[in-house]
């Protein structure tokens, strides 16, 4: 599951946050489906952080990678 994650990161999120001067990176692929990511450049301390977390990373990858069923931002 880590390689399908990393792969729906690397090619769909990543670019649809670039656009606005950020990133995001794989932390840890916890039981239960629970993914940590930590966002980077212009999306890291953003007040629209939770959001991006829950629209954009979030569903993409619920939608892409059977198994997920959250995500959780850490620091």
């Amino acid at each position: 599951m880590r390689e399908e994650i990393e792969a729906v990161l690397r090619d769909e999120v990543g670019p649809m946050l670039a656009t606005h001067g950020g990133g995001v990176e794989l932390v840890e692929v916890g039981d239960g489906g629970v993914v940590r990511v930590r966002l980077r450049g212009g999306c890291a301390g953003c007040p629209g952080a939770r959001m991006t977390i829950a629209q954009v990373v979030e569903a993409t990858l619920r939608r892409k990678v059977p198994g997920v069923t959250r995500v959780e931002a850490v620091e």
